[in-house]
């Protein structure tokens, strides 16, 4: 399987860049994982409503020029629908067996997302109603990418 995570800014704390580069080597036996990052948005601190739609914009069709055509694409939303671990593997499997074999995963900046990626995705994930750093997602999304595949394999990982 081929994934592919999009997102906005780079990863700037070397803990999270160690954590993440952990768990992409650790996939390398599953899948093909690549990582495309763009710059993010700059907004002044206090947006009008349009100005912060059109960042947004702007932003959204940057990270969307970044999936691969045809790929399923998750993104990670906080309003979107949390899975446990085994319904997100449950999820892959279905996707693999279908054919499917060009997955990206996509996480917008700071400011959020804009509703054209929003109905871009086949489906929208909620790791959590928290607002949490977008960085840190990246590290919860491959190792729970990782565990997927632990998962489907029924090879050993704590539940």
């Amino acid at each position: 399987m081929k994934i592919t995570i999009v997102c906005a800014g780079r990863v700037k704390e070397k803990y999270l860049r160690d954590g993440i580069a952990e768990y992409e080597k650790r996939l390398r036996p599953y899948a093909d994982i690549r990582t495309a990052e763009i710059g993010e948005e700059r907004m002044r601190e206090k947006p009008s409503p349009a100005e912060k739609t059109e960042v947004l914009r702007r932003e959204g069709a940057r990270l969307l020029a970044q999936v691969p055509q045809g790929a399923y694409l998750i993104v990670l939303d906080v309003a979107g629908r949390a899975y446990t671990s085994k319904e997100l593997a449950a999820q892959m499997d279905a996707l693999a067996l279908a054919g499917r074999s060009s997955v990206a995963y996509l996480i917008g900046g700071p400011f959020g997302l804009s509703d054209e990626v929003r109905r871009a995705a086949d489906v929208r994930l909620s790791f959590s109603h928290f607002t949490l750093p977008h960085q840190l997602i990246r590290l919860f999304l491959v190792e729970q990418i990782y565990r997927s595949f632990k998962i489907s394999r029924g090879e050993p990982y704590h539940l």
